[in-house]
């Protein structure tokens, strides 16, 4: 029996403060470069600020790259590019540094946890510090069976809580949420299509690896029969996480939503990452004020995500990867539109304009002279 409600949050999760941001706003005004100048580097110093409660804007000084992996039962139906079961290679990649996520945040100088929700292999192929958070050996296959049991979906949603929780603790002021998995791009595209009212054909996409023709219509199909699963659930969060979702899908779910709570900002990466927090979004209207989108990964059902919760993605370079690789090429965006608004000085106020000295002498003269 589940003792968690999603919808709690609601009462949680307050906006970035509104009156910092007018106060960012205003100091933006003042600087020597003219307003507009800068594009959405303005906006983001911003929301920045806001999100911190300070003005000017402090420089992101610890950020850090979050990634949840799992495998996921419907890629057995072969809608992957990848054979099922193998996101643990995906990861074992991505610690050697062979990954093009890996090499971005490396150079960047960004850490990076993962964190397995739900992978299906061994332990003992992957690091303990990696492993030791497992709730479950892969997911069900959501066009036949339930992704979790309900409790699975509550232990993986408490396990994406206490992740942000450590992070706040530990001084990350801005995290890049990724994911690592094997057809997991299905399940995401039957949450958004359930949470939009969307039909299959509209949200299934060719995924991170790229698909053909016809395994884009098994996968179409196999959303097709999961959104007909997930229409009665619609009203409970967890419930609908457990019936078409998977274990890194509803733990990025309570991160995203945890690190709401905690007031540290997210930038998204693709279609996985904003379907949980469109999910979020039905549970607590006001977190996604707390997230950006950081690419736009050419999936229908990321657009469809990002359109319903007003977000607009800060790069389109057509990158299709998953693993937080467009979050990580967005952040130096962050950085920099924290960097200009911190450190652009203010213009030099106008002189006084100088009294004319007739005016002066004629101000000065008694009336009652005359």
């Amino acid at each position: 029996m589940t003792t968690l409600n999603l919808d709690d949050f609601s009462d949680l999760i307050e906006r970035p403060d509104g009156g910092t941001r007018r106060d960012a706003e205003e100091r933006r005004e003042r600087l020597a470069v003219p307003p507009g100048a800068l594009g959405r580097l303005d906006e983001l110093g911003e929301w920045l600020s806001a999100a911190q409660g300070s003005v000017p804007v402090r420089a992101v000084g610890q950020p850090r790259a979050v990634v949840f992996a799992g495998d996921h039962g419907v890629a057995s139906l072969d809608v992957s590019g990848r054979p099922a079961g193998s996101a643990h290679e995906l990861v074992r990649a991505f610690l050697e540094g062979a990954s093009p996520a890996a090499v971005l945040a490396r150079r960047a100088g960004v850490p990076v946890r993962i964190i397995d929700a739900g992978l299906d292999c061994d332990p003992e192929l992957l690091p303990d510090e990696v492993v030791r958070h497992r709730v479950r050996r892969g997911s069900g296959r959501i066009d036949v069976e339930n992704a979790l049991t309900i409790e699975e979906a509550e232990q993986a949603v408490r396990l994406g809580m206490r992740i942000a929780d450590e992070e706040a603790d530990s001084g990350t002021d801005l995290v890049v949420l990724g994911d690592l998995s094997v057809g997991g791009t299905t399940p995401a595209s039957t949450l958004i299509a359930a949470l939009c009212g969307t039909d299959a054909s509209v949200v299934t996409g060719r995924g991170g690896a790229g698909i053909d023709d016809l395994a884009w219509m098994r996968k179409c199909a196999a959303v097709r029969d999961a959104l007909r699963r997930a229409r009665p659930v619609l009203g409970d969060q967890l419930e609908l996480l457990a019936t078409v979702g998977g274990a890194d899908l509803a733990a990025a779910t309570g991160f995203l939503l945890q690190s709401a709570v905690r007031r540290v900002p997210v930038i998204l990466d693709g279609v996985v990452s904003a379907a949980c927090a469109l999910v979020g979004q039905r549970a607590a209207f006001r977190a996604p004020d707390w997230w950006i989108a950081g690419h736009m990964s050419g999936e229908p059902a990321q657009a469809k995500a990002l359109d319903r919760m007003a977000l607009v993605p800060l790069l389109d370079q057509g990158v299709t990867l998953g693993e937080g690789t467009g979050a990580l090429l967005a952040l130096p965006l962050v950085q920099a539109a924290a960097a200009l608004a911190a450190e652009l000085p203010e213009a030099p106020l106008a002189p006084a304009p100088e009294k004319d000295a007739d005016d002066g002498a004629a101000a000065d003269a008694d009336p009652a002279s005359d």
